[in-house]
């Protein structure tokens, strides 16, 4: 009976040692994964499954992740979204769109893309986009094919049509 009760014991122990020790590997591989690039909490959940750690061991690393204050995801979507925007790859609702599908909260993403709004002029964006992409392009000796190519560009970065044509035409003057 002694015997069992020890067994019991040990079985236990064992048990806890290696959630334990899944923890720490799941926190390990966080904290590796963090370090090459920033996350999405959403995203580093994701990786983490892919890597086959359990729940409970993603969710001990992302909350010891978010306690050491790696993890973040108003200042992964900040910072994002002015990314974004100073290389030209998106404004407005291509930004929300990236965002939202890398699993940032609509209020977390709203916020971020006010920021970087703030920040930076999307106006002066899309002139300087124009100027470094289509330095020779006129609009008003431009054939339709040219200007669906030129107006598509801008319109998949997020740029607003209206705001497009008003850039193009006063650039063409």
């Amino acid at each position: 009976m002694d015997r069992s009760k020890s067994n019991a014991s040990n079985n236990l122990s064992a048990s806890s040692n290696r959630n334990e020790e899944s923890t720490t590997k799941s926190f390990a591989a966080a904290l590796r994964l963090l370090t090459r690039r920033d996350r999405s909490e959403t995203e580093l959940r994701q990786k983490l499954e892919q890597l086959g750690f359990s729940l409970s061991a993603i969710e001990s690393a992302i909350e010891k992740c978010r306690e050491y204050n790696y993890l973040d995801d108003s200042r992964y979507a900040a910072e994002r979204a002015r990314i974004l925007m100073r290389t030209g790859r998106g404004v407005g609702r291509k930004i929300l769109l990236d965002l939202r599908r890398r699993g940032i909260n609509q209020a977390i993403a709203h916020q971020a893309l006010e920021t970087a709004e703030s920040e930076l002029s999307s106006t002066e964006l899309l002139r300087d986009q124009l100027k470094r992409r289509f330095s020779n392009f006129d609009y008003a000796s431009a054939d339709n094919r040219e200007r669906r190519r030129v107006i598509g560009f801008f319109q998949r970065r997020g740029f607003p049509l209206e705001q497009i044509f008003t850039i193009l035409k006063e650039d063409s003057k």
